[in-house]
């Protein structure tokens, strides 16, 4: 971006800790001087303040988003031969999880309205090979879940939540992470609530399902050198837990201020025609992880908005059938919606951080930029 005296940098962090840094230094310190940094008291406060807000028995810290799906499908007993139903548009990490346990992604194509994908789209996927569906809730709006449960019943099918970009959001009342056999989160930096490093959560009602994650994250140990299972080091730090349970008290506070700038950007740029507009749902509680537009000039479009000193990224360039590891997996054209997407998909900045008149210029910047195309 150009040097200008007002900017728009996509995600400032600094900005957004500063308000709460006091507290953030003091959970440093009293982790610091514990000498208690792996599991213990920490993590365990941690899960169970999120397992409160998610409205679950249980929570599960690990070591990273891709972790807490993996884990939770290798818990449910997914592998070779397996079959698993995902968003052909999300982050590879998504289909990542699936690779990992030796069973096949599935792609479904998503709405273009919501960018989540559907009940009936996935019925059309379903195989007598699939054992689980894995919604997204796509840049923080939850997936039309009750349909998706329904199918998921009669079929016999764990129903995972990826999560990752929808802390706090709701669903006909109910928080995400709360509508599926389990939810996975990221908890990485940018994330509306984001650990100061890698870290990742996984909420349930089951108690089993539970106590395997424990052990699993664990080497496989629900106590020292007992290891009844093969497990794998995924665990949530002590200092990353105490600094996410601090900033979980503003996340709802953080969410309202997304969706008020949510708002303000749909009403202001609801005019410009070859601008396609996200769109939330009235049943759902949009928390606006990301404010992602289409517009078929898009590379050209975050060229000018650079040169108004606003940073706007693309989420994502390339679905992941387009990357090299899932080259062939399925043919070109088949994921059309997803192209589209992955074509002309622009995120604009949008946070808690960002001031009014942050806001303002970005708008005008929006404007000024699609005027010039």
């Amino acid at each position: 971006m150009v040097d200008s005296p007002l900017s728009v940098p996509f995600l400032d962090l600094r900005a957004l800790h500063a308000p709460i840094q006091d507290e953030m230094d003091a959970a440093y310190q009293r982790v610091s001087r514990s000498g208690n940094f792996i599991l213990g008291e920490e993590v365990a406060a941690f899960e169970e303040a999120f397992a409160a807000y998610c409205g679950v028995a249980y929570a599960i810290g690990v070591g990273s988003g891709l972790d807490a799906i993996h884990l939770v499908l290798r818990s449910l007993g997914l592998g070779p031969g397996d079959e698993v139903i995902v968003p052909a548009n999300t982050y590879i990490a998504t289909w990542l999880a699936v690779s990992l346990t030796g069973a096949t992604p599935v792609p479904v194509d998503p709405l273009f309205r919501s960018a989540n994908i559907d009940a009936e789209d996935i019925a059309r996927a379903l195989t007598p090979r699939t054992k689980a569906i894995v919604p997204v809730h796509f840049y923080g709006q939850p997936a039309d879940m009750d349909p998706i449960n329904a199918l998921a019943e009669a079929h016999g099918l764990a129903v995972v939540e990826d999560a990752a970009q929808a802390h706090g959001a709701r669903y006909k009342g109910r928080r995400t992470g709360s509508l599926g056999r389990a939810g996975a989160f990221s908890l990485y930096p940018g994330k509306n609530l984001g650990a100061l490093g890698d870290g990742g959560v996984i909420t349930t009602d089951d108690l089993e399902l539970a106590e395997h994650l424990r052990a699993l994250r664990n080497y496989g140990s629900p106590k020292k050198y007992a290891h009844p299972i093969q497990g794998v080091n995924s665990r949530l730090d002590a200092l990353q837990a105490a600094l996410l349970r601090v900033k979980l008290k503003h996340l709802d506070r953080w969410n309202a201020r997304r969706r008020e700038i949510a708002e303000r950007l749909c009403d202001a740029l609801s005019d410009l025609s070859d601008v396609a507009l996200p769109h939330s749902e009235p049943w759902a509680e949009h928390v606006w992880h990301l404010f992602v537009l289409r517009h078929p000039k898009r590379d050209a479009l975050q060229a000018a908005l650079a040169a108004r000193s606003i940073e706007a990224l693309k989420h994502y360039p390339k679905a992941p059938h387009q990357c090299g590891a899932y080259a062939g997996h399925v043919a070109p054209g088949d994921l059309p919606r997803a192209e589209n997407f992955a074509a002309n998909v622009l995120s604009l900045p949008i946070g808690p951080h960002l001031a009014d008149a942050q806001v303002e210029f970005l708008i005008q910047g929006v404007r000024d930029a699609c005027a010039s195309l």
